[in-house]
């Protein structure tokens, strides 16, 4: 996206409501409306909503239970009296990481014999005949699948065929044929009456563990794994995952975030040492942008064995070990990646001469597979529309897709079954399978897929912000209050806020691109930074005015307290008009 072509809109403000909601709660006015901006309408829910606990949780066996968990939870229990080798797979990515995990050590822990294994990225996605033919080898009696299984109807069959029965944990959009499994453990299936559809599949998981430690208990089974310690790896996993923060997720995440800042997991410890967070990691951008990047990093580039032990090793040098593998890793990740993403960008913008496309769709030959999410992602932050990213080999490509602006991937691709040799996922991410024929095809029939689903509206370049502010109510006690909101994501995002007018002091460009700003708005200064925006210096001049949107953040670098603005975008006041809402003064 050209920034200098963005619109600022202000979300509307209920300026009465936020006064009395603030004083209620002793927050600042613009807290309030922003809470209120995320569908809280009382006292009693904003208090729930700051305040969330594993004890408003639903119960997955409760008057709303989730299909197939009696069934899952029985055979468990029986595996672990019974000391049978339970078999757990993950897919490569965190999710499936996390997932497999978190289920490794809860049966450890309960006393069960347990051999994990993680899909390798060579061998394609999912559950394949040979991780089946391996785990039935190692005498596994039950395998249970973490974040893949429920389109392995192949492999499931195989399981079937030789006694083995399979548990599937998963989150992907069901297929019209359900999978052969003993057990299917998926909020979208039909028939689920769970009402939360967006748990990731360590969320499900979770609550797996949690039911199985339920029955154990009442069994008499004096092994019972401590819950909490486990809600570390749902919430890296779910975060990761893009998984939607709200509801569930939201009291998951936030406790999990509180479990991440005590960082009892050995192999955490070392990795959030290792990028810096001698703390731990305490927010959900630590999460997504420091931690999640190097265990997806091994899966990315090969094998995510190298992840999986890092999550589950109990002496802290060998889990260091871990750690700083996988930290290597992401930087040769990074290396690759940056290849990619210039080829995907010149391709991009050669599709932007010839027309508007409302899906970005590129690929090419010699694109390494491991990174065309990451790259997918990238775009879709560049451009503000959907992007899918596909790696050609011998003519048949593997490629990753990122949402933008509402359009549901996964019923995009549905509608494109036809041109597609195989597609999974959600909303907001998904996989698929294509022959470099059908590129072209697939383009055109995911922009008209877009059309159809939001009604024919173009892709808009609008920036949509909480609040427009003044530079001299960023202080530190707004900063505070607004990380209150946390944790932030899908469906929970960043207060992002607008500076009208405000003056520049002073710019340079600092470390690999970055832009680094001084403002002044009356008798306030605060400095600024620009992650990746250091090409925009040259469009800036001092004295000027700027617009600009952000998000307030504490630093705390080097024992020093001080408040900055997180830059998202910066423009000239001039190129960027500001569309307010109506009862805006």
């Amino acid at each position: 996206m050209n920034p200098s072509l963005a619109r600022y809109v202000v979300r509307p403000a209920d300026p009465r409501r936020a006064r009395l909601l603030g004083e209620r709660l002793g927050l600042r006015h613009l807290t309030a409306q922003l809470l209120i901006n995320r569908g809280v309408r009382d006292e009693q829910e904003a208090r729930k909503y700051l305040d969330p606990r594993l004890s408003d949780l639903r119960p997955p066996e409760g008057v709303q239970p989730m299909a197939g968990f009696g069934i899952a939870v029985e055979r468990l229990k029986k595996s672990v009296l019974d000391r049978e080798t339970v078999g757990v797979f993950g897919d490569y990515d965190v999710d499936g990481i996390t997932t497999c995990a978190l289920l490794t050590d809860f049966l450890n822990r309960a006393g069960a014999m347990v051999v994990p294994r993680v899909a390798r990225r060579g061998d394609g996605y999912g559950f394949g005949k040979a991780d089946a033919h391996d785990l039935a080898g190692l005498g596994c009696d039950v395998i249970v699948t973490g974040d893949c299984g429920t389109s392995d109807h192949e492999t499931l069959a195989l399981c079937k065929q030789m006694g083995i029965a399979v548990i599937v944990v998963d989150h992907h959009q069901v297929p019209e044929r359900p999978p052969q499994a003993l057990a299917l453990l998926n909020p979208h299936q039909p028939g689920c009456a769970f009402p939360f559809k967006g748990l990731a599949s360590v969320g499900v998981a979770f609550y797996l563990a949690a039911a199985l430690r339920t029955r154990l208990k009442a069994a008499g089974w004096p092994h019972l794994p401590d819950l909490r310690d486990f809600l570390d790896l749902v919430a890296v996993g779910t975060i990761a995952d893009l998984a939607p923060l709200a509801d569930e997720n939201r009291v998951l995440v936030h406790a999990g975030l509180r479990e991440l800042k005590r960082c009892s997991r050995p192999g955490l410890r070392a990795l959030c040492e290792i990028v810096g967070l001698e703390e731990g990691a305490s927010t959900s951008a630590d999460v997504a942008f420091r931690l999640a990047p190097r265990l997806n990093a091994p899966g990315r580039l090969g094998d995510a064995t190298e992840a999986l032990l890092l999550l589950i090793e109990t002496d802290q040098r060998k889990a260091r070990t871990h750690a700083e593998n996988c930290n290597e890793l992401n930087t040769k990740r990074q290396l690759v990646q940056e290849g990619v993403l210039k080829e995907a960008r010149a391709a991009v913008e050669e599709q932007l001469r010839k027309g508007n496309p409302e899906v970005l769709v590129v690929g090419a030959e010699g694109w390494h597979p491991g990174v065309v999410g990451i790259v997918a992602a990238k775009l879709v932050d560049i451009y503000n529309r959907p992007a899918v990213v596909i790696a050609f080999e011998d003519q048949v490509g593997r490629g990753s897709a990122r949402s933008a602006q509402g359009f549901h991937l996964y019923l995009g691709l549905h509608g494109v079954a036809s041109l597609l040799l195989r597609y999974g996922g959600h909303a907001a991410a998904a996989g698929l399978s294509v022959h470099v024929d059908n590129l072209d095809a697939v383009r055109e029939a995911l922009c008209t897929a877009y059309r159809h689903q939001l009604g024919e509206r173009l892709t808009s370049t609008d920036v949509t912000v909480d609040a427009a502010v003044s530079l001299d109510e960023i202080d530190e006690r707004l900063t505070q209050e607004l990380s209150l909101l946390e944790p932030f994501g899908i469906g929970n995002h960043e207060p992002l806020l607008l500076i009208r007018e405000a003056e520049l002091v002073r710019h340079r460009v600092v470390g690999s691109g970055h832009l680094q700003l001084t403002l002044r708005a009356g008798g306030t200064l605060r400095d600024a930074i620009g992650f990746g925006l250091g090409g925009r210096a040259a469009e800036l001049k001092s004295g000027g005015k700027l617009n600009l949107t952000f998000v307030p953040q504490l630093d705390t670098h080097r024992g020093m307290r001080r408040v900055r603005l997180r830059l998202r975008e910066v423009t000239p006041a001039t190129d960027a008009p500001v569309k307010l809402a109506a009862n805006e003064v």
